[in-house]
């Protein structure tokens, strides 16, 4: 009897669960540490980090309909999904308006929420490219390469917008403190 390849396996547990929802749960059991490990390293609290992975896995069952198999790992279209929610919450922190410092630690909010915030602020004000190379590098942890692609640009061209993205935040957090 020949074995189910990987590959082979996972789509057919994607496919099952198209036809019948209640289906989903051995996806779930099979992503959930991948994806939790994901988010908990990209936000600052272990709540925001379980609310996070529970939308992500609300979000792929709604749209699992929609999903095609492509032969890439499932929890490749889990990790777009929740970069995506992960993205969409640091701009929403960016809206937010700037409380000085001192507010901040008379009301106790951490010291590391607090960077992240400006951190958020930062990038914010970045240019759209470089702000984009920015996100991807480093909040979605794609490569120079794949974000090369993406943007239809060569490797050395990212590499410049890295490079100049990172000494525009470097000077605006100087320029902060002086």
């Amino acid at each position: 009897m020949k074995a189910i390849e990987p590959d082979a396996h996972e789509r057919q547990l994607i496919e099952a669960a198209q036809r019948d929802p209640s289906r989903f749960g051995e996806l779930y059991e099979d992503n959930f540490d991948r994806v939790y490990a994901f988010v908990a390293r990209r936000v600052p609290s272990r709540e925001e980090a379980e609310d996070l992975t529970a939308e992500v896995f609300h979000q792929a069952l709604a749209g699992l309909a929609k999903f095609e198999w492509q032969g890439t790992p499932f929890a490749a279209w889990l990790l777009g999904i929740a970069s995506h929610l992960i993205a969409h919450r640091w701009q929403r922190a960016a809206r937010q308006p700037e409380v000085p410092a001192d507010e901040l630690e008379s009301a106790g909010v951490p010291e590391e929420t607090e960077r992240q915030a400006l951190f958020a602020q930062l990038v914010d004000r970045l240019p759209d490219d470089q702000r984009h190379v920015i996100r991807r590098r480093f909040l979605d942890q794609r490569s120079i390469r794949d974000i090369a692609q993406e943007l239809g640009r060569s490797e050395g061209a990212i590499k410049q917008l890295q490079f100049r993205a990172i000494e525009n935040l470097r000077n605006q957090a100087r320029s902060r403190h002086e």
